[in-house]
């Protein structure tokens, strides 16, 4: 068997678009094609040997135990792999589910679907699942335990903390988008203009200076004293020589930490003689330049978490122990202690699996204790000198019995430090009496405090400490963080209709950020050069805080490769769908293409519209998938469809009497004449006015105006720099050449509809064959060039994309023969040479169409000989 690609869906997909974490192998089984499980001799067996736990997969039987059914009955390897890769994440305590195998349209080649937690975990599974199926067919034992550690171990590198992830599921579920913006903790929340960032639990709206004071615990502790707040008497000193002082004037037992610690590293506690003292200063010295000699308060340990300047949760640590039995040692004493289900490794689980490190052995060797020594039963024995859940400690909490005199000091704290967010921590023997009381006192003031263990404390009430976070960056009702998304797909207009409403937003004063097979634009500054129709160019996009409108175009190959940059829009528009790019990522007819581009108006918000092509069938067919508002366009005005949805009072555009017209149920509501429309070259382009009815209903759902509209329209001149390639039309002394990127039968078709409007002496075509399309599709571009064109230059593309120069040409040319055997035809691959010998050849009178692929180096050349010609120099013209 061999993994031709590997692709991961991050957004909605052609597989699902509620499911959007997706693993889609393209697996070629080889021979295994001939031989499925119920053909291998003890694969069943062997099978369930590995994986009893695999008996919960229904699979299509619908019942415990149906996938070994399956097996039994005899299905492809595949399937199988599917189910491996879903039940080794499983295993690894990712529990996921979903997964379907289909034909990839090319015998015993199949799509491999199955849904992930993290990608990489995910990627890591497909490649397993491969081998692990391998060693069962060939009956050789396989080490499956090294898979899911290694998958636990990807997982916690890759996966976001509990404290970022409880924020991020919070915005989640109140439909705040989110983007990843770093492989840490920085994430956006929202898009545009309307984004807040966290990073763990600092948030874009946290005082840099109550961060730099909490992370300088010395000048912490001199302005919470000021405060008149409780606070342990210390002093803070950089060299060894000033121990000795700070120890007498401080008194035993003390705490030795250093100045710009974190998660517990270096910090000693309930140090009783210089000896010791001398050990914790050269540990914290590890850590920080400077270190803080503090007195040890006797009693339990505390974390205040106060967000807003409010009190929201509050837990009592308990480091990482375990009780003596007088029989177990203690290092199995913490094998026991591992053994609950609620401990698992990194932050997989609610606790956190002890170790036993050199800290360990420090600590218990100061009690005379070695792991291998067996404490007296009842004795607790600490194996931390930290409370943290991360290094297997535990929490209570304890947010209902915090006595109001020091709720209210834990807020006063979090002014005084001028923290959004902090961790206040405490150690008293009561946290249900004031401090001054108990003889407790206030320990650190934290900046990014960790939410776990007030998420799922070992003991007593979770709390939803993200809601808070949330309700302070986006405090208005209802507020997402969103900007206003336009989507556009389709086969052909998808660019110019792109480019056109990204025009009319900028007229009405938004600062609108657009993709385009050109490039991406952020307030009509070009970007990024290229094909940006895909996933990342949107989050480019969206990720631009400059921006307050977006108009995507999505193109097939990003929503196979990946799926879609974003998992919402307003509005989503498909223009129509051909014949385009059939045989590749398994897309072999025009029905699955349809599916692929439906995807957009199935992503629309409740409340946007679908914006479909009425003129369309297949197009028309995907409103039965939606869940918003539908709107249509056509260009006969007595289209049923159109007539059917006017009489519910729906919103349409129509092209009647020569007009643009937006339909509000049956009242026309006129914007211009199409003639009066730069773009349509006086209403001969009868394509681009399809193109405008999809934009002006966006507009118009958008609540721009028709006044506004019109502006738009008649200020969105086509050329090179408002619609590059699409019908750039350069006029010289004695012939025209128009520049257009039509690269597929239905746009050649449009195409022909609006040179045959133009007049020429003679037209010159110069065309070239794409690689990743079928050869029907060749030929019909090369019969319909014989159609439009009295001579035809075949050129080549910048990328041949899969095929050879020699057989592209052949296609092209096989398919002028069907139409004009005798037709006159050019082989140049250069496309500069090719446009050079047209217009060193061109006849008085003659246009030249060149359909290219490389719209930039296409133009400069033309411009470069329209400079030549205004210099006065020789065009070459006859």
């Amino acid at each position: 068997m061999r993994i031709r690609e590997i692709n991961a869906m991050r957004g909605p997909n052609y597989w699902s678009i509620r499911r959007h974490k997706l693993i889609v192998m393209v697996l070629d089984l080889e021979e295994m094609e001939a031989l499925p499980s119920n053909k291998i001799e003890g694969f069943s067996e062997r099978l369930k040997a590995m994986f009893p736990s695999m008996y919960s997969h229904r699979c299509s039987v619908g019942e415990p135990g149906g996938f070994f059914q399956r097996v039994e009955e005899g299905t492809w390897m595949g399937h199988v792999i599917e189910h491996i890769a879903l039940e080794i994440q499983t295993l690894a305590d990712m529990d996921t589910g979903f997964g379907r195998t289909r034909g990839y349209g090319e015998k015993g080649v199949y799509n491999v679907v199955f849904s992930y937690i993290e990608e990489n975990v995910g990627r890591y599974a497909a490649k397993a699942a491969v081998e692990i199926c391998e060693a069962l067919i060939a009956g050789k034992d396989y080490n499956l335990e090294a898979d899911i550690q290694k998958m636990r171990e990807i997982r916690e590198d890759e996966r976001l903390g509990p404290s970022t992830g409880s924020i991020v599921e919070e915005a989640e579920s109140r439909g705040i988008p989110w983007i990843r913006l770093n492989k840490y903790s920085l994430c956006q929340l929202g898009y545009g203009a309307n984004q807040k960032r966290i990073q763990a639990t600092v948030t874009s709206e946290t005082s840099s200076i109550g961060v730099e004071l909490a992370c300088d615990k010395e000048d912490t502790k001199y302005l919470l004293e000021q405060a008149e707040v409780l606070v342990p008497r210390g002093d803070i000193i950089g060299r060894e020589s000033s121990l000795e002082e700070a120890c007498r004037y401080v008194g035993f037992p003390l705490v030795v930490k250093p100045v710009g610690g974190n998660h517990g590293r270096g910090i000693t506690v309930n140090v009783k003689n210089y000896d010791d003292a001398l050990v914790a200063f050269h540990a914290a010295k590890n850590v920080s330049s400077k270190v803080i000699i503090e007195k040890y308060i006797t009693g339990e340990d505390y974390r205040l978490l106060v967000i807003n300047n409010v009190l929201v949760a509050a837990a009592k640590r308990t480091p990482a122990n375990v009780v003596g039995d007088g029989k177990s040692t203690i290092k199995e004493l913490v094998e026991e202690v591992n053994k609950d289900p609620r401990r698992g490794y990194g932050h997989e689980n609610v606790l956190t699996k002890i170790t036993i490190n050199d800290l360990t052995r420090t600590i218990i060797a100061a009690k005379g204790y070695t792991e291998d020594s067996v404490p007296p039963k009842d004795e607790v024995v600490i194996l931390k000198d930290t409370a943290n859940l991360s290094t297997g400690g535990t929490a209570e909490d304890v947010t209902d019995i915090v006595h109001p005199s020091n709720v209210s000091m834990a807020e006063r704290i979090s002014k005084i430090i001028d923290l959004d967010i902090c961790g206040i921590d405490i150690m008293t023997t009561d946290i249900s009496q004031p401090l001054e009381e108990t003889g407790g006192a206030v320990l650190e003031v934290n900046a990014g405090p960790g939410f776990r263990m007030h998420l799922a404390p070992t003991t007593g009430l979770p709390r939803n400490v993200a809601a808070p976070v949330v309700d302070k960056l986006f405090p208005n009702h209802g507020d997402t963080g969103r900007i206003p998304i336009i989507s556009i797909t389709g086969t052909n207009g998808k660019t110019t209709t792109t480019r056109l409403i990204a025009h009319i937003a900028k007229m009405k004063g938004y600062r609108v950020g657009y993709t385009t097979s050109d490039g991406v634009y952020i307030q009509n500054r070009l970007l990024m050069k290229g094909d940006c129709t895909g996933p990342a160019s949107a989050e480019f996009v969206l990720k631009d805080p400059t921006v307050n409108f977006a108009v995507l175009e999505c193109a097939r190959g990003g929503l196979l490769r990946a799926g879609l940059g974003f998992k919402k829009c307003d509005v989503g528009i498909v223009t129509n769908v051909a014949a385009d790019h059939l045989g590749l990522k398994g897309i072999h007819t025009v029905e699955q293409l349809a599916k692929v581009k439906g995807v957009i108006p199935e992503t629309v918000l409740p409340d946007g519209y679908a914006i479909l092509n009425a003129d369309d069938d297949l197009v028309y067919e995907m409103r039965r998938s939606i869940n918003c508002n539908l709107a249509l366009f056509s260009m006969d005005e007595e289209n049923p469809r159109i007539k059917a949805l006017q009489k519910l009072g729906g919103i349409t555009a129509i092209y009647e009497n020569g007009y643009i017209t937006i339909c509000r149920g049956t009242w026309k509501m006129r914007i211009m004449k199409a003639e009066n429309i730069p773009l349509t070259f006086g209403g001969k382009a009868t394509f681009m006015i399809q193109n405008i009815l999809p934009a002006v209903i966006a507009a118009n759902v958008r609540g721009i105006g028709i006044e506004d509209m019109k502006v738009a329209l008649e200020t969105f001149i086509p050329s090179a720099s408002q619609t590059p390639g699409r019908l750039n039309l350069f006029k010289f002394e004695n012939f025209t050449i128009l520049l257009d990127y039509a690269h597929n039968p239905a746009g050649m078709r449009a195409l022909q509809k609006f040179t045959d409007n133009l007049e020429a002496t003679v037209k010159v075509g110069i065309i070239a064959g794409v690689g990743d399309r079928r050869e029907e599709d060749t030929n019909e571009l090369g019969s319909i060039a014989a159609e439009m064109f009295d001579e035809i230059i075949i050129r080549q593309d910048k990328h041949l994309r899969g095929k050879s120069e020699e057989a592209l040409i052949k296609m092209l040319n096989d398919g002028i023969k069907m139409k004009d055997p005798n037709k006159k035809t050019t082989v140049i691959p250069s496309e500069k040479e090719a446009i050079t010998y047209a217009v060193k050849n061109a006849k008085k009178g003659s246009l030249i169409i060149c359909c290219s692929d490389v719209i930039p180096d296409a133009l400069e050349l033309v411009m470069k000989f329209k400079e030549q010609e205004s210099k006065g120099e020789i065009i070459f013209a006859q």
